[in-house]
């Protein structure tokens, strides 16, 4: 298939690139590049450099080839920041998801796959979550993927779009090419890897008195290779005409507590985490674990790859760039 990949020189939608090429479709990538890197393309696949809140950027990109399907990553995605730059979030991940999706259906393109998040479930009361959980969001981020969601309903309904929308827990590792490298980085296990690296000071571990077996908040962790997977199945899902659009979740169906993550770092890289103790953060949920029978269902998907995967590829990819994409 020919497929525009939306943020696809960023972290998983550039993973997601690598295993698109790997099975032989012809990829496009729009990127922005202000937090895609160009070091994480992709051999094979085109760049077209341009915003999704720039409708004729959009129409020049989608003009420029008869696409099957476009995949959608290019979302801001910090959860801190939503909280204190609201709007922005609002303007980058809702109107311009509307601006991609009335710029492909005016080119005739209906197969779109929606990168969204578990954060649209807020701080479950229920785990391991269901897709049958409530949308509760509890900041901005989140809210902006739910409202996405709610909207491809309606283009769904009243315009012929036909989409999956995963909704993927706490994306993790890397590939030979691809790693995870935010500025700033807020993900437990890039900053304690940088920790380990003595790239940065010491990890401040958030509470140790969570209703939890080691006292530290549970997480569901997935590699982003087996992330990228489950989008191309997403997208082989669309093909037949008539299958219905799809929500799912993607998660490894159990969880991690932040000691364990720690411990498998230590144990695959040889180095102790440095560690300080800080207290209890507001909005963090003592578990947040996902059910993953839908996708086994729908998709055939799950994941194959371990916590020790996830941290030796993840340890691999940023000793080889200790300053991120521009130090190779």
């Amino acid at each position: 298939m020919r497929v525009l990949v939306v943020g696809g020189a960023g972290y998983v939608g550039g993973a997601t690139t690598e295993v698109l090429v790997a099975a032989g479709h012809q990829v496009t990538v729009f990127d922005d590049l202000s937090t895609g890197h160009t070091e994480a393309l992709t051999a094979g696949a085109a760049l077209v450099r341009g915003s999704i809140l720039d409708t004729t950027a959009l129409d020049a990109a989608l003009a420029g080839a008869e696409f099957d399907a476009v995949m959608h990553f290019a979302a801001k995605i910090i959860v801190p920041h939503s909280m204190t730059d609201p709007g922005s979030y609002f303007e980058n991940n809702i109107c311009g998801t509307v601006n991609l999706l009335n710029a492909m259906l005016r080119h005739n393109v209906t197969r779109f796959v929606f990168s969204s998040t578990a954060t649209v479930y807020g701080e479950p009361a229920v785990v391991p979550i269901t897709e049958a959980s409530p949308v509760q969001p509890n900041n901005p981020y989140g809210e902006s993927k739910a409202t996405v969601e709610r909207l491809l309903a309606w283009y769904a309904s009243q315009r012929g779009l036909r989409y999956a929308a995963p909704r993927y827990f706490n994306a993790a590792g890397a590939t030979k090419r691809v790693g995870e490298w935010h500025q700033p980085e807020t993900h437990l296990i890039p900053l304690a890897l940088q920790s380990a690296l003595g790239l940065r000071g010491p990890l401040t571990l958030y509470g140790e008195d969570y209703p939890t077996p080691d006292g530290t908040c549970v997480r569901d962790y997935v590699h982003v290779l087996d992330l990228a997977d489950a989008h191309l199945r997403a997208l082989d899902y669309l093909q037949p005409e008539g299958a219905p659009s799809l929500v799912c979740n993607l998660g490894c169906g159990h969880g991690y507590s932040n000691r364990e993550v720690l411990e498998s770092i230590h144990r695959v890289t040889g180095q102790p985490v440095p560690l300080v103790k800080g207290e209890r953060r507001p909005g963090d949920a003592p578990i947040t674990v996902a059910s993953n029978a839908r996708a086994g269902e729908v998709l055939r998907w799950s994941p194959r790859r371990s916590l020790d995967d996830i941290v030796e590829s993840a340890w691999r990819w940023l000793a080889a760039h200790p300053k991120g994409y521009h130090q190779v």
